[in-house]
């Protein structure tokens, strides 16, 4: 009798331990959605918060991996394709899908609470990044509200904004599909899809992942950033990109990109939102004098590395079988599409030349609802221009991508109209998707507008080139090669060329002129003369 009521003793104390151990993971969980979503950096959270331990990682490589298949080639795998079996082609979205095949998004291997029930700080960290928000502090924008961003009235170029077809913007979103919160809740933190970027669950993000959306984002591979494609993430071409190209560097994203509480250092000219504002700089791996040649040298105060090392964008990588030409122009007037979806009519090229301007990291960029700036260098309205000059001590010269959309403006006020793209992908209706998106902003269905071309400056980073590749001295110096146009940039001669023959030199040394060799033309002045390039050029 005494053994049976001890042996019942010892039963009720493991059953209560173990209920207790339920309360506490229980009450954990509803004090973090209770509370601020504010948590203490101690050690024993930290210790729970981990993803797996170098003991777990090395496990997990011992045990057989299925092969995932990404049977269509489009850069997704089966796994979290929404149409594993559809090539991208001219009536293939950036998901994969045709209008008629679109489903409810799914992700097989994802669910929802999983991972943020371990994960609840990694969560909350994500829930607060321009990844999930689409909308941040727009520290280098020159106009517009104090936070900017997608989610917040951003137009650009290729779609113009995400008014009316969040379900389709949404496929590149963090998220699993539900509308963006600005205040994190039970259900919005559940709502975060951690494999779209750790595919490989515990792993950090790879260069494929990131591709998945970056360089489908307009539309389809390559079409908007033009220095980033699908191919981006295996060639093994270093022409193509020396800094992460297999046989190259072999650089990871987060390599620049660096990342804090999962937030990503890093912004183009055209994106509105800071993440995390720290700058993304050549000098993080490469010495402030790279070059043996001390004029080379001298150009890094007011030259970009990208500058010269980016002679050339939106190149095809030797083993790539797809193109990697990228979009320069569309007009939302019409699709050559027969299928839906019907993308508007565009153009696309290779092997570009950039554009160059200098830039001071600040930039204007174009919001939904606001009057549009005309340019009359261009005779075009602006969505996005990088800010700076050549008499700035912070600016730089840079190359970037220069691209042009046709598209409908009001009349009077000049409030561009991006189209519904939920209408247009779906119709090719352009009055429908036009009078759709007025509403949506507000405005009248029957206000007047007319039909304008808008431009685009984006900074290019990627693709570059191998240092044999890049510009020398007479590709922006010597008349009728320029890759520059130094006097529309600000230096222009005081006296031109045909005076200051004249009153430097005599006539007849008037062939020094043609600077047939302009290393030596120009040591022979600095060196010997002892002229700085003021004496004969002037800057704005």
């Amino acid at each position: 009798m005494k053994k049976n009521v001890l042996l019942l003793f010892v039963l009720l104390i493991i059953v209560s331990i173990g209920y207790a151990d339920d309360n506490e993971k229980k009450n954990r969980t509803n004090d973090f959605f209770q509370s601020s979503y504010q948590h203490e950096d101690d050690d024993d959270e930290e210790d729970e918060n981990k993803y797996y331990s170098k003991e777990d990682d090395e496990d997990e490589e011992d045990k057989p991996q299925p092969d995932i298949l990404d049977s269509d080639n489009d850069g997704v795998l089966d796994d979290n394709d929404q149409c594993p079996n559809t090539p991208i082609n001219d009536v293939v979205d950036a998901n994969g899908c045709t209008i008629t095949e679109e489903i409810p998004y799914t992700d097989g291997h994802y669910d929802n609470p999983s991972c943020v029930t371990c994960h609840d700080i990694e969560a909350n960290q994500v829930h607060d990044s321009i990844h999930y928000q689409w909308n941040g502090p727009a520290t280098y924008n020159i106009t517009g509200n104090v936070e900017q961003g997608k989610a917040n009235g951003a137009v650009n170029t290729y779609c113009g904004n995400i008014i009316g077809n969040w379900e389709g913007c949404s496929a590149c979103h963090i998220g699993s599909g539900k509308q963006i919160v600005k205040i994190p809740t039970e259900e919005s933190l559940k709502d975060i899809n951690c494999l779209k970027c750790h595919e490989a669950p515990g792993k950090s993000s790879t260069r494929e992942t990131c591709l998945i959306c970056h360089a489908k984002a307009g539309g389809g591979d390559a079409i908007k950033r033009g220095d980033l494609a699908l191919a981006t993430g295996n060639t093994t071409d270093k022409k193509y990109d020396v800094h992460m190209a297999t046989t190259g560097a072999n650089l990871t994203c987060q390599e620049c990109h660096i990342t804090e509480n999962h937030k990503i250092a890093g912004r183009g000219s055209d994106i509105r939102p800071t993440d995390l504002d720290v700058q993304v700089s050549c000098n993080q791996c490469h010495d402030s004098q790279p070059h043996d040649n001390s004029t080379y040298n001298k150009h890094i105060a007011k030259v970009a590395c990208q500058t010269c090392h980016i002679p050339i964008y939106a190149k095809n990588a030797s083993d790539s079988n797809a193109t990697e030409a990228t979009e320069i122009f569309r007009t939302w007037k019409s699709s050559e599409a027969i299928l839906p979806p019907f993308h508007p009519t565009n153009e696309l090229a290779n092997n570009l030349v950039p554009v160059y301007r200098f830039w001071n990291k600040d930039s204007y960029n174009y919001n939904i609802g606001e009057m549009t700036i005309f340019d009359e260098s261009t005779g075009t309205y602006n969505t996005s221009v990088p800010q700076g000059d050549s008499s700035e001590s912070n600016s730089k010269l840079y190359p970037f991508k220069y691209k042009t959309v046709e598209q409908p403006m009001t009349i009077g006020s000049n409030i561009i109209i991006p189209l519904n793209t939920k209408i247009f992908f779906a119709t090719a209706d352009t009055e429908a998707a036009i009078k759709s998106s007025l509403e949506l902003m507000g405005l009248s269905v029957d206000t007047p507008y007319e039909w304008i071309i808008a431009d685009t400056y984006q900074a290019l980073n990627h693709q570059v080139s191998p240092s044999s590749d890049a510009l020398t001295c007479k590709q922006c110096h010597v008349g009728g090669t320029n890759n520059v146009n130094l006097q529309s940039l600000g230096y222009a001669p005081t006296l031109p060329i045909s005076s200051c023959s004249i009153s430097c030199h005599s006539a007849n040394k008037a062939k020094e002129w043609e600077l047939d060799n302009f290393s030596d033309f120009k040591d022979h002045h600095e060196k010997h003369k002892r002229y700085s390039c003021n004496k004969c050029h002037t800057n704005k």
